[in-house]
């Protein structure tokens, strides 16, 4: 009976000792614990996400003041209709000028509104518009030109003329420059008095003529360009000098920053003929041309 207890009592000991197999993972854990807390401060920390960029700002205007309301393609009454765009139409505002808004039609065109027709959502006078001094002007700018049309002389004989112009932007408005012309002059005969008597005259001669001229542009800075032109120069034919006054208006056409075409009318005075019989000749000119600005 002895027996029988000891053995009960060393089995029941053993059912109460611990499970070997938590031990082990204690140990392991406490083994690779040190080596995590090392690879944890060795590891580099993670970049913070840098701070969002600020959002754009789209101002915008309603139309609201009119049924059918007119976007023109600059700040003013003059220019072209871009198109006319009904109540209630929203636009992205670009800029300001005066009392005009460059808005964007659509992706590729913008065009200007009055304010009188818009309904601003905020205060955009932070939008004026104010000239960039590095903007494409044409002050100090070359301009070349060569032209041909139709010269009279004196009223009784058309013929072709051909010349060469070279000019200069004082200002955008004022143009200074110089113009070679070339023409033949063929007049029939004709009877001519003077202090000798009655003659019969005819004339064929080759005429080439200069000037210096000033030219003030009406409205500067657009597609087509209407100017006036006063300037002096000097008539030769017939080996004679004759000096001469000029006056003229035309129109410039700018196909492009650089190029584009002219149409012009001129009218020359100066005085030809002998010492005894002297006269006023006024002749005009009508001519079509191109330009280039460099």
């Amino acid at each position: 009976m002895l027996c029988v207890a000891l053995l009960g009592f060393a089995g029941s000991a053993r059912a109460q000792d611990p499970p070997a197999a938590p031990v082990a993972a204690a140990d392991s854990q406490a083994v690779a614990g040190p080596a995590a807390a090392d690879s944890q401060a060795v590891s580099p920390a993670a970049p913070a996400p840098g701070p969002n960029a600020a959002p754009t700002v789209v101002h915008k205007v309603r139309l609201d003041k009119s049924v059918r309301n007119v976007v023109r393609s600059g700040p003013g009454d003059g220019f072209a209709i871009v198109g006319v765009f009904p109540r209630g139409s929203v636009f992205e505002v670009l800029s300001k000028r005066g009392d005009w808004f460059d808005v964007r039609v659509s992706e590729t065109e913008t065009g200007w509104i009055h304010a009188s027709l818009c309904h601003e959502f905020e205060d955009l006078s932070d939008l004026e518009w104010k000239p960039n001094p590095k903007r494409y002007t044409r002050t100090g700018a070359i301009v070349v030109s060569g032209y041909g049309g139709a010269y009279a002389f004196d009223r009784k004989s058309n013929s072709f003329v051909a010349g060469t112009g070279l000019g200069y932007y004082v200002f955008d408005r004022v143009q200074v420059g110089a113009g070679l012309s070339f023409t033949h002059v063929h007049r029939p005969a004709e009877i001519v008095e003077s202090l000798f008597g009655v003659s019969l005259e005819a004339e064929d001669f080759d005429m080439l003529f200069y000037r210096l001229d000033a030219t003030y542009e009406v409205l500067p800075g657009r597609q087509m360009v209407p100017y006036v032109s006063v300037g002096a120069g000097a008539s030769m034919m017939q080996g004679d000098t004759e000096t001469s006054l000029d006056y003229g208006a035309g129109t410039t056409l700018f196909l492009s920053k650089r190029t584009a075409m002219r149409w012009e009318f001129r009218g020359y005075r100066f005085r030809t003929g002998s010492d005894a019989a002297r006269a006023v000749s006024n002749n005009v000119e009508f001519t079509l041309g191109t330009l280039y600005v460099f």
